[in-house]
């Protein structure tokens, strides 16, 4: 179902991108690098499943494998990926480590993306 949350409609133009009634200014190159890797580390269908799982509750490494039915060290590895890109964040609870989306833009993200694909463009 694709009834997701707030889509922006955006235009990029000479490197200004411009918001319904919002304008954000002229983005230095290191930004754009940035978003850059950030949008590659969402452009698995894997790693965007994991941040939509936390977007719910935080979930240790052991305890999204189990769920996603894969190897402790794939969903390690899937996760370094989104930690890298600061999609996501973790702390450490007793002896486990704890995942969970880094702020709620990383979901507003997922959202668009997936509400722009529903729109069968």
């Amino acid at each position: 179902m694709c009834g997701l949350t707030n889509i922006l409609r955006y235009s990029i133009v000479h490197w200004n991108i411009r918001f319904v009634g919002e304008m954000v200014s002229d983005p230095q190159w290191r930004q754009l690098e940035l978003a850059a890797e950030m949008l590659k580390a969402l452009a698995d269908p894997h790693r965007l499943g994991i941040l939509l799982r936390l977007s719910k509750r935080e979930l240790s490494v052991g305890e999204l494998a189990e769920i996603e039915q894969e190897k402790v060290t794939t969903m390690s590895a899937r996760l370094k990926v989104l930690l890298t890109a600061h999609l996501v964040k973790r702390r450490r609870k007793g002896q486990s480590v704890l995942y969970s989306l880094a702020d709620t833009h990383v979901l507003n993200l997922v959202d668009n993306a997936i509400e722009h694909a529903c729109e069968g463009h």
